[in-house]
């Protein structure tokens, strides 16, 4: 199903895969605000659509919350599909723009393989004022062995 939503222009996965992502978030009425961990400009302009933000959005209407873009992707930074393991864990660079207030914010993904693009935007948002941020995917590809 992600595939579908990643590659498959299969938009409508991601309000079947919400409500799952939504029933994991930990304690959601300590939450504030939701944001996604965005792809590349170039993937964006491909699919025409960032699977990420679809999914973040769909969560965010479950959980009553506001969705905002509180990401944006570094210069230097590239897709991590089709690389390896070594250049996977170092992740994206991500900006994020200096917060109003310390909101507690929900960052979801579409795919997890070594957990750094989660890592690197929990990062940028926590340095920027955010008071905590809960990571979460709505899958993660299996370990390789």
């Amino acid at each position: 199903m992600v595939l579908g939503l990643k590659y498959r222009n299969a938009r409508h996965a991601a309000s079947v895969l919400a409500p799952a992502i939504a029933r994991s978030v930990n304690e959601p009425g300590l939450l504030d605000v939701v944001t996604w961990a965005p792809t590349s400009a170039r993937r964006i302009a491909d699919r025409g659509y960032d699977p990420a933000e679809l999914l973040a959005r769909a969560v965010a209407n479950l959980l009553g919350l506001p969705c905002r873009r509180m990401l944006h992707r570094g210069r230097k930074s590239s897709p991590q599909s089709g690389k390896n393991r070594s250049a996977r864990l170092i992740g994206p660079q991500f900006v994020a723009k200096p917060l109003w207030r310390n909101p507690r914010v929900l960052l979801i993904d579409d795919v997890t393989t070594t957990g750094a693009t989660l890592r690197e935007g929990a990062s940028a948002l926590l340095a920027v004022g955010a008071a905590s941020v809960q990571c979460l995917a709505a899958t993660a590809t299996p370990p390789s062995g």
